[in-house]
């Protein structure tokens, strides 16, 4: 370990405190931060079932939580040097509780969406915060193609763990005893920040002038809005509703002033050099069908799990752990082929999408309701292993083509897709198939369903209907997987045409004096 005076050392500390301790200890506050959070998704059907809120609330709340978690990447710098560590996590903590004192007991939706939009904002501040000071603990050389396989390790790891931690206290107690674990947690680290650190300056603090609060309100509101759009569509019927038209009309507005605020103003929340980039577009649409890819599991296998295998949660949420060990596996592969490899971008984004689309294929031939819950151990790991792997690989990418002044605004950019609208357009768009589908093959499967056929003599309606009912879905789940399959091969070979991709560039962090003067001229 770093010596005392070597800069790599975590200097927010007090003295007596271990080099080794500093830094497991800021990889832990940013584990309990991505822990923590306004809504947790795995307790939806609990919640729906104890609150007046439907599924597709706690589901908007949630994304609002994604929303709040991208926004706020163009200010972190900013923020980080206003303030001290210390003063930022003392607010963080705190904030984040009532946060989810907030949710745990509000069944106004309004102010559950506000609150996890804040929950959201705070969440990425903390783990941005505590990630920060130990990055040259992890790579002294500042090279993000060591340190982003950490970060991503953290971020898409505590995904798979928090689900299990929300479904475990949920099934063994009440779906709030997981916002009162994190509570707990969250106490435990405002302790430790307050007795273990103190106020630390390496430089004079930047005022936080000039910074376009209301861009990055408008930004918040056209992905809320487009969010709003896909998430209730189906419970309003698309545009036979004045709802969804409305939601569209702010969805559009929002976004002809945040790009109106783009071209007049000197110094907006995203500027208009940061989408200018080249293969920008590229990547967003990688990004784009990565979350058509991935929203699959969201819709296809839990109707497959709960309506014909009638798993309870406990079962589902057991798939986790090997999703969490695809995930593992993915993050090392990445590591050894960025970091100790320096291999070119082809190979790692062609395997991570052929992943995804080898989970979808055995899929499609492992579908049958007799099957056992191991079938579904192997395809849920590769998808585990190709989502970190393309996580990593996309951004270390872009490391290498955008320099520091843009970089995080390209990170929020990219976020609206990743985390923001992506996933919920994915769902709504199987969601919409899916609602075509069932019936067409209902009525071909039961068009022989009538009193004169013999094969069902002594069966009762009932049991004959429910049969009918589960073939069917059994069949439109098969043929939808089927052309994902086809559509995902299709996209592999589209990807071994990319030129792009054959290129071996990785960015490195600026000296901390060079970031703070990149700073001063926004």
């Amino acid at each position: 370990m770093a010596g005392p005076n070597i800069p790599t050392r975590v200097m927010m500390f007090r003295d007596f405190v271990p080099d080794r301790i500093r830094v497991f200890l800021c990889l832990l506050f940013a584990l309990i931060f991505q822990f923590s959070g306004g809504i947790y998704l795995s307790s939806v059907s609990q919640m729906v079932g104890s609150t007046a809120l439907m599924q597709e609330d706690i589901m908007m709340a949630g994304y609002a939580s994604f929303v709040g978690m991208t926004v706020v990447f163009p200010i972190l710098f900013r923020l980080k040097f206003r303030f001290t560590t210390r003063s930022i996590l003392l607010f963080i903590c705190p904030s984040l509780i009532l946060c989810n004192i907030i949710t745990m007991y509000t069944e106004s939706l309004p102010v559950l969406v506000i609150f996890c939009f804040i929950a959201g904002v705070l969440r990425m501040w903390g783990t941005f915060e505590a990630l920060s000071n130990v990055q040259l603990s992890i790579t002294p050389t500042r090279d993000f193609a060591v340190f982003f396989p950490v970060v991503y390790m953290i971020v898409l790891g505590s995904i798979q763990l928090s689900g299990l931690a929300t479904v475990y206290l949920g099934y063994w107690a009440n779906w709030k005893y997981m916002h009162l674990f994190i509570i707990g947690l969250l106490l435990i680290m405002w302790a430790l920040v307050a007795m273990l650190t103190h106020h630390f300056r390496f430089m004079k603090p930047m005022p936080l002038f000039g910074i376009d609060w209301l861009g990055g309100a408008l930004w918040s509101i056209f992905l809320l809005s487009l969010i709003f759009v896909f998430e209730y569509g189906k419970f309003y019927d698309w545009y036979d509703s004045w709802q969804i038209v409305i939601g569209t009309v702010i969805a559009v507005v929002s976004l002809a002033m945040s790009i109106h605020r783009m071209l007049v103003m000197r110094h907006p929340y995203i500027e208009l050099e940061a989408f200018k980039y080249k293969n920008l577009s590229s990547l967003l649409f990688l990004f784009l069908i990565l979350c058509f890819f991935l929203a699959s599991p969201n819709v296809l296998q839990n109707i497959f799990t709960g309506s014909i295998l009638k798993y309870d949660v406990l079962n589902s949420v057991s798939l986790n752990w090997w999703n969490f060990a695809g995930t593992v596996i993915g993050c090392i592969f990445a590591f050894v082929w960025h970091a100790k490899l320096h291999g070119r971008y082809k190979l790692p984004v062609f395997l991570g999408f052929a992943l995804i689309v080898g989970y979808k294929c055995i899929m499609y031939f492992i579908i049958d309701p007799n099957m056992n819950i191991e079938w579904l151990y192997l395809p849920t790991m590769l998808r585990g292993a190709g989502y970190i792997i393309l996580y990593i690989s996309l951004t270390v990418y872009v490391t290498g083509i955008v320099p520091f002044q843009h970089f995080f605004q390209v990170l929020s950019i990219l976020g609206f897709v990743r985390t923001g609208f992506g996933s919920v357009m994915g769902s709504a768009i199987y969601s919409r198939v899916m609602q075509y589908i069932v019936p067409e093959n209902f009525q071909t499967i039961s068009i022989e369903l009538d009193s004169v056929n013999t094969a069902i003599n002594g069966s009762s309606f009932v049991a004959v209907y429910g049969e009918a009912m589960k073939q069917t879905i059994l069949v439109s789940l098969k043929e939808m997987y089927g052309w994902v399959c086809i559509v995902g091969v299709l996209f592999l070979a589209l990807i071994l045409f990319e030129k792009f991709l054959n290129r071996n560039i990785v960015g490195r962090l600026p000296r901390i004096r060079r970031i703070k003067q990149i700073m001063k001229r926004r």
